[in-house]
C-alpha cells in the first residue's frame, strides 16, 4: 500500500506540474470563463505548485504530505465546484475527480486509515 501512497504522490506532482507549467494557456482560459481574477489564478497556481513539490518531496524525505494532500484535495473539491458552475462537460471534471481522490488515498494511508 505505501508503494501505492508514493506512486500517487508522483502521479498528483507530476499532473500539476504538467498543467499549471507546460499548459498554463489552457488554465489562463479556465479561470476566466470561471469568472476568476488573475490574482486568484497567481495564487491557486503558486499553492498547487508549492503542494505539488511537497508531495514529490515527501517521497524521499519526511515532509508533511498528509497536510498537503488535503490541501490538494481541497483545491480540488474547489475545481470540481467550479466545473459544476459554468456547467462544463463531464470530462472536464475527470482530471480534478481522479486527483480528489488520489489525494484523499495518500491522506487515508499517512493517517493509518487504509
Amino acid at each position: 500500500m505505501e508503494n501505492i501512497s508514493l506512486l500517487a504522490q508522483l502521479v498528483i506532482a507530476a499532473s500539476i506540474i504538467l498543467v499549471w507549467v507546460f499548459r498554463y494557456d489552457n488554465i489562463v482560459l479556465e479561470f476566466k470563463q470561471y469568472g476568476l481574477s488573475d490574482l486568484v489564478r497567481n495564487m491557486v497556481g503558486a499553492s498547487k505548485i508549492s503542494l505539488a513539490t511537497i508531495l514529490a518531496i515527501g517521497v524521499w524525505y519526511d515532509v508533511p504530505v498528509a497536510a498537503a494532500a488535503l490541501s490538494m484535495a481541497f483545491l480540488m473539491v474547489c475545481a470540481q465546484a467550479f466545473h459544476v458552475k459554468v456547467k462544463n462537460p463531464l470530462k472536464k471534471y475527470v482530471p480534478s475527480a481522479l486527483l480528489l481522490l488520489l489525494s484523499l488515498f495518500i491522506a487515508a494511508f499517512e493517517y493509518g486509515l487504509i
